[in-house]
């Protein structure tokens, strides 16, 4: 295994040094991103081999790499300014987990998994296709956090009654929450509007049929994830109730549920989630007063409340660690310059014979671009630059716009994204073995709606 991972990283890093030295490119900025793709490929390679552990590679790897590149002296600033900067997301996410913990305790949730029991049973099958429609409806409102949270608490416990692999729940809500997250009031989708000076008439409303094609794309995953796992696992016959069910899923006492508040609750947390559409507050703020007035209508006891923190600091810390051992890590791919030097390489490794078939080429390598660099590197940095070029060739500014959103798929099964660290830490599933298990399917996704774009000439070959 550890050898098949050291060659797949291998190869395309070697066809990478060749492109870098044979770029027109200054010295040091070819040393620069040969250093950053160097030191993001020999983070992959030991997550996913499982020789070190997400949290403390994204914080020991980029420390390493920092020193061999001369910052010694930077360092300390570089780190702690890539800290401040995802500190609004750690906070957020720490009091996600709590309040949506909570609610799941007070028993919000039982409805719906109750639901889904009337209508799947013990089917395997349906479980996973009920995963995907209910990951799809929640991910409209954009943010693959909400997505990830109601969706994890809603289906993990059946997931676990039936003894069913968890990294198929990951990958299923994972896969919806991508299809769905180049909406207008999504983050890519905005950044391009943005950078282009574009408006989501032009951008997004010509995207619309490949999203639903990929959203029937993400259903037939869901299906064959599901034949698998009846397969492996054949139908179950349940009889608990939803609450029995839930609680014993997460060894909890039925005592905690406050089925009299479950219409308080459901407003409380409509309201969270309206807060979050319309924005009204920073989401910080927002969560950290929905888990305070949660916790007070539930349990308004001293002792219940620190029964409840206790019972999920633990998950709240791991993933708010790695939030901001990400920040760390980014920090110093900033700071440090490697991420321009990175995008600058990209650039030039455009020869000019592909310049009329630009959308088609930014449309594949959005996703692997957009991997190893952030959202805000990708849209501020390289696509407008790589848009320059292309006019000179007649491809239109839209068609750049349209074409550089095909790749999120694959960018938010990214190191750098916060969300997927609380997906895999909600479900307790290990990261490297979410991003394997999600990889070819997410890669599935980005060509299902690049086919679909070309076929209905909405990116032009």
């Amino acid at each position: 295994m550890y050898s098949k991972s050291a060659s797949s990283i291998a190869y395309p890093f070697g066809v990478l040094v060749r492109l870098v030295f044979c770029s027109t490119l200054t010295i040091p900025q070819r040393m620069l991103s040969l250093l950053g793709f160097l030191m993001i490929s020999t983070f992959m390679y030991l997550i996913m081999s499982k020789r070190m552990f997400a949290m403390t590679a994204l914080i020991l790897i980029p420390i390493v790499f920092a020193l061999i590149g001369g910052f010694r002296a930077e360092i300390g600033e570089m780190m702690l300014d890539g800290v401040k900067k995802i500190a609004p997301t750690g906070v957020m996410l720490i009091f996600a987990i709590m309040y949506f913990g909570i609610m799941t305790d007070a028993g919000l949730f039982d409805p719906i998994v109750a639901k889904i029991l009337k209508v799947v049973g013990g089917d395997p099958l349906k479980v996973v296709l009920g995963t995907a429609v209910l990951a799809l409806a929640v991910s409209l409102d954009g943010d693959g956090t909400t997505t990830y949270i109601i969706v994890v608490a809603a289906m993990l416990p059946l997931y676990r009654r039936l003894q069913m692999n968890p990294l198929v729940l990951t990958a299923t809500a994972f896969l919806s929450s991508a299809v769905m997250n180049i909406l207008p009031w999504g983050g890519p989708t905005a950044r391009v509007l943005s950078a282009l000076h574009l408006d989501s008439s032009q951008v997004f409303t010509p995207l619309i049929p490949a999203m639903v094609v990929a959203a029937g794309w993400v259903l037939f995953v869901a299906y064959v994830f599901g034949k698998r796992e009846r397969k492996r696992l054949g139908i179950t016959i349940i009889t608990e109730d939803a609450g029995a069910l839930v609680a014993e899923a997460n060894h909890e006492e039925l005592s905690l549920r406050r089925p009299k508040l479950l219409w308080l609750n459901a407003l409380l947390t409509l309201a969270l989630l309206t807060g979050l559409f319309m924005d009204v507050v920073p989401l910080p703020v927002l969560f950290m007063t929905a888990f305070a007035l949660g916790m007070l209508i539930n349990y308004p006891r001293l002792g219940e409340q620190r029964g409840r923190l206790n019972a999920h600091a633990g998950n709240a810390v791991i993933v708010a660690g790695m939030v901001f051992a990400a920040g760390i890590f980014t920090g110093i791919l900033a700071g440090t310059k490697m991420v321009d030097a990175m995008s600058q390489t990209i650039v030039t490794m455009i020869p000019n014979s592909l310049g009329p078939h630009l959308p088609i080429l930014t449309g594949i390598t959005s996703a692997p671009f957009t991997f190893f660099m952030s959202n805000d590197a990708y849209y501020f940095g390289i696509l407008p630059l790589v848009t320059k070029a292309a006019t000179q060739f007649g491809v239109t500014v839209v068609d750049m716009g349209r074409a550089s959103l095909l790749g999120q798929s694959v960018h938010l099964l990214s190191p750098l994204v916060p969300s997927t660290y609380l997906l895999a830490g909600l479900a307790e599933v290990d990261f490297g073995d979410h991003q394997r298990f999600t990889l070819k399917w997410a890669c599935g996704t980005v060509v299902v709606m690049l086919i679909t774009c070309l076929v209905l000439g909405v990116v032009p070959f």
